[in-house]
C-alpha cells in the first residue's frame, strides 16, 4: 500500500512541517483551515485547501465529519492529525478508518487506553513500569482529601482525560484542595468533556524527561533517545533539549528500557512519547504516554538524522522499521525554543498583527514557523508562532549559538517570549544542565 494524498488535520507550524515531508516524498497534500487561518502559510503550501468553518476550534478543527468530508471531496487517502486538536481522539481515528482512509497514528484502542490517565497508570503498573504514588478515579472532594492525607501532601490533582498541563493543580493542604477541587473539575469538563480526576504525589525539584519511541506493525519497538523538557510555565513546556544533560548513563538505559516496555505493553505502532518524572535522586516514574508526534520532535530529528513524519508514513503503510536499535546513533546536541506571542513577564497570550517577521538561518539552525509577516495571531488558538531548533557538536556550543539565533529574530507588532528565553540561557542552573520544572517560577520570584 502506498499513500498518494495526505490531508493534514491540523494548523500552523505542524501542518507546514507535515506538508514539507510529504512534498519531499512526492505525496500530494490537502490542508483544512478555519476562516481565521486562511492567510497562514500552511494553507497555500498544500496542493489543495478546504475551509471547514469559523474560527472557534469547536466549529472548525474539531469538526470530525467536516474534516473527513474534505478528505473524501479532495480524494485524499490518508489523514495525519499532527499534535493537539484531534490527534489523540480515538473516536476520530476510528471514523477515519471506517471511512476507508489510512490513519497515520496508533490504533484507536491504544489512543483511548493511554488517553485515560487512570487506566494508563494501571496498564503501566502491570507492565512493571514505575508510576508515581497516587489514586484511581476520585469521585468527590471528601474522597480527594482522604486520599491526599494517605499519600501525603503536597499532591497533584489531575484530569484523567487531560494533557498539555491543562487540568492540573498542586495542593499543599487539605484547605487548598477543598477550595480548588470543583474548579479543577469544571476546567476538566470544559476542555476535555470529562471531569474525572485522579491524584498523584507531587515530587518537588523534579525533572520532566520523555523518551521518543517508534514502533511498526510487525512488533518492533525502538527508542530514539530522550528529551529534557523541564523548562515549563503553567506545566507547559517552553524549552526542550536532547540528550538530557542531567541523566546518568545507568538511569538513561533504564528510562529507555521502561519506555519500550510501556509501548510493548499496549502493542503500540507509530511514533509516540513516554513521559517520566525524574526525582532529585534519579528515581523516575511514568507520567503519561502521548500517542502522537510531539511539538519537540525536531530535537530528536537533529541528533539522529531521522525524519519522524516520514517514518510515520511508512509505518502507516505497513512497512517495517528500516533499522535496528544498535544502528541508531545520537550525534551532538539540540535545543528547541518555543516562540510564543505572549507577554514575556506574565506569560499571557498577546495576539495581534505581525508587522515584521524575520528569523535566522544558517548551519545548525532550523526554524519551523507557522506564520509570516502580515499574519494575525488569533486569540482563538495556541499563540505558538514558531519553533527555533539549534543543533551543534556539544551543549555548550548550542547554548552560545542559541543566543545569537534568538537575538536575530525580528518580530514587530506583537510581544513574544524571546526575552524570557534569553534569560533562561543566562541562568546558571540551566547552563550547568542541572535544572528542574520549577526553574521559571524560581526565576520570576527573584
Amino acid at each position: 500500500m502506498a499513500i498518494q494524498k495526505v490531508l493534514v488535520a491540523n494548523r500552523g507550524e505542524i501542518a507546514s512541517r507535515i506538508i514539507r515531508t510529504c512534498q519531499a516524498r512526492g505525496i500530494k497534500t490537502v490542508s483544512v483551515y478555519s476562516e481565521a487561518d486562511q492567510e497562514l502559510p500552511f494553507v497555500e503550501q498544500a496542493d489543495e485547501s478546504v475551509c471547514i468553518g469559523p474560527p472557534p476550534v469547536a466549529k472548525s478543527y474539531l469538526q470530525m465529519d467536516a474534516i473527513i468530508g474534505a478528505a473524501q471531496e479532495t480524494g485524499a487517502d490518508a489523514i495525519h492529525p499532527g499534535y493537539g486538536l484531534l490527534s489523540e481522539n480515538a473516536e476520530f481515528a476510528q471514523k477515519v478508518i471506517d471511512a476507508g482512509l489510512t490513519w497515520i497514528g496508533p490504533a484507536p484502542a491504544v489512543i483511548a487506553l493511554m488517553g485515560d490517565k487512570v487506566m494508563a497508570r494501571k496498564t503501566m503498573q502491570k507492565a512493571g513500569v514505575p508510576t508515581v504514588p497516587g489514586t484511581d478515579q476520585i469521585q468527590n472532594v471528601e474522597e480527594a482529601i482522604h486520599a491526599a492525607e494517605q499519600i501525603g501532601f503536597p499532591v497533584m490533582i489531575k484530569a484523567s482525560a487531560g494533557g498539555g498541563g491543562i487540568g492540573m493543580h498542586v495542593c499543599h493542604t487539605a484547605e487548598e484542595l477543598n477550595k480548588i477541587f470543583s474548579s479543577v473539575q469544571t476546567r476538566a469538563r470544559s476542555y476535555f468533556g470529562d471531569d474525572t480526576l485522579f491524584m498523584e504525589k507531587w515530587i518537588g525539584k523534579s525533572r520532566h524527561v520523555e523518551v521518543q519511541i517508534i514502533a511498526d506493525s510487525q512488533g518492533h519497538v525502538l527508542h530514539l533517545f530522550e528529551r529534557e523538557c523541564s523548562v515549563q510555565r503553567r506545566n507547559q513546556k517552553v524549552i526542550e533539549e536532547s540528550l538530557s544533560p542531567s541523566i546518568r548513563p545507568e538511569t538513561r538505559k533504564r528510562l529507555h528500557d521502561a519506555a519500550m516496555r510501556a509501548a510493548q505493553a499496549v502493542q503500540y505502532t507509530g511514533a509516540g512519547t513516554v513521559e517520566f518524572l525524574v526525582g532529585p535522586d534519579d528515581v523516575f516514574y511514568f507520567l503519561e504516554m502521548n500517542t502522537r508526534l510531539q511539538v519537540e520532535h525536531p530535537v530528536t530529528e537533529c541528533i539522529t538524522g531521522l525524519d519522524l513524519v516520514s517514518l510515520q508514513l511508512d509505518i502507516a503503510c505497513g512497512q517495517p522499521l528500516p533499522f535496528k536499535q544498535e544502528e541508531i546513533q545520537s550525534k551532538g546536541h539540540a535545543i528547541e525554543f518555543r516562540i510564543y506571542a505572549e507577554d514575556p513577564i506574565r506569560f499571557m497570550p498577546a495576539p495581534g498583527k505581525i508587522t515584521r517577521f524575520r528569523f535566522p538561518d544558517g548551519k545548525g539552525i532550523r526554524v519551523d514557523a507557522g506564520v509570516k509577516e502580515g499574519n494575525t495571531v488569533s486569540p482563538f488558538y495556541d499563540p505558538l508562532i514558531a519553533k527555533c531548533i539549534v543543533s551543534g557538536c556539544n551543549r555548550q556550543e548550542v547554548i552560545e549559538k542559541s543566543k545569537d539565533a534568538l537575538q536575530a529574530f525580528e518580530v514587530e507588532g506583537i510581544q513574544t517570549n524571546i526575552p524570557a528565553l534569553l534569560r533562561v540561557l543566562e541562568e546558571p542552573q540551566f547552563v550547568k544542565g542541572h535544572y528542574h520544572t520549577q526553574l521559571l517560577d524560581e526565576m520570576r520570584q527573584r
